[in-house]
């Protein structure tokens, strides 16, 4: 059984369930798994450190509702999987700083090329339907380019993509979660959240063997 790492950030829990959703598109694929991770949040010098997150999530609660989140990623983590998605909460039209810093922490694997040629996808979650849900996708591609890696998409093959009023993009799954960021996901997001983990896993088989 090979891996492909679902690696999150989430700040109100939408991107936390969206990483469960890829998470079940990887599984859907047969020989393939789903190792979820997030990383831990951080705070500015001024403020008071940030509390680590435990290290597992309590089976009896729902996603929607638990902060506890998935265990920390690791480099590791990078290098056992053949692929990686990469969710985060969009910041001004950018990545959240927690996952940005993990990025940042990665240059050891950058020096001996371990990602080059992997497969990787990325998702997000935003207030608003034009709150830069594209620009933090392509964000989060940055350092995936970097890195070497293979960029998948969501093709216009999947009929949600052009029926959704909701999110949904050709760069990566998406959210448009409301001003309070309670807005449930949406039938075609959902969908498309579940394709794009599909479509990773298939991709990373392929390039694996």
């Amino acid at each position: 059984m090979k891996e492909v790492l679902v690696l999150y950030y989430s700040h109100s829990g939408a991107v936390r369930e969206m990483a469960q959703l890829v998470a079940r598109g990887v599984e859907s694929v047969a020989g393939c798994a789903a190792r979820v991770r997030t990383v831990p949040r951080v705070a500015a010098a001024s403020q008071a450190p940030a509390a680590a997150a435990p290290p597992s999530v309590p089976p009896s609660v729902p996603p929607s509702v638990n902060e506890a989140g998935a265990p920390h990623a690791e480099l590791k983590d990078l290098e056992e999987c053949i692929g990686i998605a990469l969710g985060s909460p969009t910041r001004f039209g950018n990545m959240a700083a927690p996952m940005k810093h993990f990025w940042d922490t990665t240059g050891e694997l950058w020096l001996k090329g371990r990602l080059a040629g992997k497969p990787a996808a990325v998702f997000t979650s935003t207030a608003s339907l034009h709150g830069g849900q594209e620009t933090t996708l392509v964000s989060m591609m940055l350092p995936l380019l970097h890195h070497g890696m293979v960029i998948v998409g969501i093709p216009y093959t999947e009929p949600e993509l052009t029926a959704t009023a909701s999110g949904g993009t050709p760069y990566g799954a998406s959210h448009h979660a409301g001003g309070a960021g309670g807005q449930p996901i949406t039938e075609p997001e959902r969908k498309l959240c579940i394709a794009l983990g599909r479509r990773l896993a298939e991709i990373a088989l392929k390039l694996s063997t």
